[in-house]
């Protein structure tokens, strides 16, 4: 079984390495909804009119991208490029987020400059360089220790909103819904491939199931904590954060839940230890740790924080295994390079954690 990378940006133009067909969209479109040119001639016209709204056109050929998740198209107007994105059905909620949280954190997010909720688009400004582009390889943790307190100031703003998001469509994994998520996973054959090379085996396919009384434990004493659901990126790594002159903005919350916070850690520490190296408990990692939980510290004391981390980073492993059986929900025949990120981030639960 294949063990999921958490450094590796999953949607464009974090990873600018891999190729993308060429001959403009028609070309690069692969998926069951944006493979006609009839859908891209659509998409081209809802974007001209949004940025005829703004007095501003298109001035030439869209560079495509095309994930089983979703479509992205970078195209270069008057007045600098700007991107679209098109979401599969089962990642269609991150429409709901690029137009609800800007509000809720201003300058946490770019501004949209259009969002069709019903069809899954958006239209966004150019975010400028990522964190990922801004370190070019350099192991520097320091923009993290910047990081990571505003992305907590983010959910602790947004922490209110939590059960109005899952009314809108975000998925639903509090706490308190694991244990029933888990269990509905394990009973998904298809989705772990069991049996297959990159797939679960029966050995810990039976582990896991043993597992479910201790995971239902973890998952009451992570509620009984009290720090409140909020927005859960779940993708968190130096390729989804622009780097702007006056802070930091997060993008790509197409793997996002309402969850405990806390398990953002996951990805985001596995990636800081991978770029820089770093083994799992360095020092480095444990105060990019404590300066996510910062904020949270007028509120709760620091040992119950870091008890609340651990718990949350283990959790998000199934989480993380959620996202990915979610995005996958596709007849996009491409969907089957990725598969084995569903079993593979399951059986993530009994690895170490990054602190």
């Amino acid at each position: 079984m294949t063990t999921p990378r958490t450094d590796a940006p999953e949607q464009f133009p974090a990873d600018s390495s891999e190729t993308t067909p060429a001959g403009g969209p028609q070309a690069a479109a692969a998926g069951p909804e944006w493979s006609t040119e009839r859908w891209q001639d659509e998409a081209l016209a809802w974007v001209g009119a949004a940025l005829a709204r703004h007095g501003r056109r298109v001035t030439g050929p869209a560079e495509p991208r095309v994930r089983p998740w979703s479509l992205v198209w970078r195209l270069p107007t008057d007045a600098g490029p700007v991107w679209f994105k098109a979401n599969n059905p089962g990642t269609r909620y991150e429409t709901v987020l690029l137009a609800e949280l800007p509000g809720r954190c201003p300058g946490a997010l770019l501004d949209p400059i259009a969002v069709d909720e019903e069809r899954g688009w958006s239209l966004l400004p150019d975010g400028g360089p990522s964190l990922r582009d801004t370190l070019a390889g350099r192991p520097d943790v320091t923009h993290w220790e910047r990081v990571l307190p505003a992305y907590a100031a983010l959910q602790i703003a947004v922490a209110p909103e939590a059960a109005r998001l899952v009314g809108r469509g975000v998925p639903d994994q509090r706490p308190e819904r694991m244990p029933a998520l888990f269990d509905r996973l394990l009973a998904d054959g298809e989705a772990l491939l069991l049996g297959a090379p990159d797939g679960l085996t029966a050995e810990l396919h039976g582990r896991l199931r043993a597992y479910r009384p201790e995971f239902g434990e973890l998952c009451r004493r992570l509620a009984a904590t009290g720090v409140p659901a909020s927005i859960q990126h779940d993708d968190l790594h130096d390729g989804n954060v622009f780097v702007a002159d006056d802070g930091y903005r997060f993008f790509d919350w197409g793997d996002a839940s309402v969850a405990h916070p806390f398990g953002t850690l996951l990805v985001t520490l596995r990636s800081a230890a991978y770029a820089g190296g770093l083994q799992p408990g360095d020092p480095a990692l444990v105060r990019l740790r404590d300066a996510y939980l910062e904020p949270w510290t007028d509120r709760y004391d620091r040992p119950t924080l870091r008890e609340s981390a651990g718990l949350a980073m283990r959790v998000a492993t199934v989480g993380r295994a959620l996202s990915w059986r979610r995005a996958l929900r596709t007849s996009d025949p491409a969907r089957a390079e990725y598969a084995s990120a569903v079993p593979g981030w399951l059986g993530e639960l009994f690895a170490d954690l990054p602190v």
